[in-house]
């Protein structure tokens, strides 16, 4: 079995203050991608997760304290690549892949689009620009495990008052027809395969008291390809987990 967790921490040196490493004995995972570390190699206590027998490989966005991705293995990959190859996108360290065998794993940070306008139009060129990333890269790596905050809502039970939220930036309806053609393309939301309950949330607004009062989103997943599905064990959404204002996804997988 190998577990993987995914997790935006806004700010890895933050959360680590926050009790991050604790959390990370306790848990145990064998894969942990990180989103929103902000913060370059070198900065992210490597050290410290290493006496914790992870190996640590990060993609960090050319602006700092923005943005940027990591993966922490206890497991070496065969091959660690970062970015996918376009420079408007990688110069923000959005995405980073690590090859287990016949395996990759991915950990992605969708860009927001909450201030709207340009980053909006942003955010729509990076969600089709990375689905054809992956198409291409299908052509040689069959089996993919896609981890990470993808800042959109794929349904109206993944939001707190959906009615309400249509015209809002992670919601809108573009968005949502973008993520059921990735879908559509050969992959599965592996907590939708274990859990199809309402108000699952992985994502609280610091406002409005949101979090205590479950008002949340669940943007953050672990989308699979088609063959990996009957691989899949158990999903998890770690609400009670806090060191960021988003919680750690989990996937259990047979591989």
């Amino acid at each position: 079995m190998k577990r993987i967790l995914s997790y935006n921490v806004n700010g890895i040196r933050s959360a680590i203050g926050k009790g991050l490493l604790d959390f990370l004995v306790t848990e145990n995972p064998d894969i942990v991608c990180f989103q929103e570390t902000k913060a370059q190699p070198g900065q992210m206590h490597e050290f410290d997760f290493n006496t914790l027998g992870y190996h640590s490989y990060a993609f960090s966005a050319q602006k700092l304290g923005y943005s940027g991705v990591a993966i922490f293995s206890k497991q070496v990959p065969d091959l660690v690549v970062y970015g996918m190859g376009n420079k408007k996108f990688d110069s923000e360290g959005r995405v980073i892949r690590a090859d287990f065998g016949d395996v990759s794993v991915i950990s992605v940070y969708f860009p927001s689009g909450t201030t709207g306008g340009i980053r909006q139009e942003y955010k729509m060129d990076f969600l089709f620009d990375f689905q054809n990333y992956l198409l291409e890269l299908r052509k040689t790596r069959t089996k993919l495990i896609i981890s990470g905050d993808f800042n959109i809502c794929r349904l109206w039970i993944d939001i707190h008052n959906p009615e309400k939220q249509q015209n809002t930036s992670g919601f809108l309806p573009e968005e949502r027809d973008w993520f059921a053609n990735f879908i559509a393309d050969g992959y599965v939301d592996s907590f939708r395969e274990i859990n199809s309950q309402a108000h699952q949330y992985s994502w609280w607004s610091y406002r409005a008291n949101s979090r205590p009062n479950n008002k949340g989103w669940r943007i953050d997943y672990h989308m699979l390809t088609q063959n990996l599905k009957n691989n899949i064990l158990n999903a998890r959404i770690l609400a009670s987990v806090v060191h960021s204002d988003h919680c750690p996804v989990l996937v259990d997988m047979d591989i």
